[in-house]
């Protein structure tokens, strides 16, 4: 399950490194109003789909995709965001 989740951010992390012509992912991670408006839009996908239980899976994968370039895009670690949350067990 996490593998999924580690193979998204080390795909955005290798077209950082080595673009792709025509890439999605490229072009979220060039264009950060781009992904800033995609990941916006994603979320209010998404909790459309929640109140109106449809497509709630189909959203909340668009939603991590989204955010996990988005946080590429921005330099913001994962291994950051971790260590962040380890922080807050009580």
């Amino acid at each position: 399950m996490l593998n999924t989740l580690e193979n998204l951010f080390n795909l955005a992390r290798e077209r950082k490194k080595f673009p792709k012509e025509d890439s999605y992912t490229n072009k979220l991670l060039k264009d950060k109003l781009l992904s800033k408006a995609k990941i916006l839009e994603e979320i209010n996908e998404l909790v459309e789909a929640v109140e109106k239980d449809t497509n709630k899976i189909h959203e909340a994968a668009d939603v991590f995709y989204h955010l996990i370039m988005y946080l590429e895009a921005n330099n913001i670690k994962i291994e950051d965001i971790m260590t962040e949350l380890d922080k807050r067990k009580k």
